[in-house]
């Protein structure tokens, strides 16, 4: 079964697969704009996921682009899918825009990989170490963490879906030991991230960096969420984020050279049987 279905990764993929058939042809913008009445930024807009196309200029679009039926149709239905409305709008006031699209390229995605230097990751987050990783925040009002609580813990639904996101983890030994909340809340955290893993080993997969390791390629990062797709024609793409900048990574060097990365800090972690057993430890010390 695919995973749920994204207005996000409807566009995004609708996009690509307009330019590469049109790299493919060789017809640039000029033939384009001309033939369906564009200007050249309307069509920037189209090609960069701003702007979705009528159903009558992307029909005539896609004849002109020499689409076969069947492609033809297939793009249609993405379109169709890109004009609905993601959970994620219902806080458009709350998140950027950037942040929206992450979500929304996450709720398509099949799976993702994630390093975190100081906290759990937020899809194995518990409400209340999410609220209180929020609430000193100069910049944020009640309301308002109330409402990023609330879209943490949406997010985390499709853990737990029909098709569930299958996730990896790569975690600080740090993040165990910093007391976010208090003892009681990060007790309450490593029983639910051990309980995680446990209850879903198949798709599930913590690994801890320790302290004891001399070098990895990702100390120094702060948050790293790279999103995988199972659809060949969607390449991987990453959210880097630290506390006052955030963006999405699609540049396929800087990709490629964040999974080698990745690659070597999961080699350098312990495994996850013994990285389970680190977390039951330090949440035994919090008794």
């Amino acid at each position: 079964m695919p995973p749920p279905t994204s207005p996000v990764v409807a566009a995004w993929e609708l996009a690509l697969r307009l330019r590469e058939r049109r790299d493919q042809l060789n017809v640039d913008v000029k033939t384009i704009t001309a033939a369906l009445g564009f200007s050249r930024n309307y069509w920037s807009a189209v090609e960069n996921e701003r702007k979705i196309l009528s159903e009558e200029s992307l029909t005539r679009l896609l004849g002109l682009l020499e689409f076969d039926d069947s492609e033809r149709q297939e793009l249609l239905d993405l379109r169709q899918l890109a004009k609905e409305r993601g959970w994620w709008t219902r806080y458009s006031s709350l998140l950027g825009s950037e942040i929206q699209r992450m979500y929304g390229l996450e709720l398509g995605a099949q799976g993702v990989r994630d390093y975190e230097s100081l906290i759990i990751p937020g899809l194995l987050q518990t409400a209340d170490y999410a609220r209180a990783i929020m609430t000193p925040a100069v910049v944020l009002r009640q309301v308002e963490v109330d409402q990023s609580v609330e879209v943490r813990l949406q997010r985390q639904q499709r853990l737990t879906s029909e098709n569930p996101l299958h996730v990896t983890a790569i975690i600080s030994e740090a993040a165990l030991r910093q007391q976010i909340g208090g003892p009681a809340i990060l007790r309450c955290q490593l029983d639910h991230l051990a309980g995680m893993i446990e209850d879903h080993p198949e798709r599930i997969k913590v690994r801890i960096i320790p302290f004891s390791t001399k070098a990895c390629g990702l100390f120094g990062a702060s948050t790293v969420h790279m999103i995988d797709f199972d659809n060949p024609r969607l390449p991987t793409v990453a959210w880097q984020e630290t506390v006052t900048k955030y963006d999405i990574i699609d540049d396929s060097t800087r990709i490629r050279d964040l999974t080698m990365t990745y690659s070597d800090a999961f080699g350098k972690a312990l495994d996850e049987q013994r990285s389970l057993e680190m977390i039951h430890h330090y949440a035994r010390e919090l008794d």
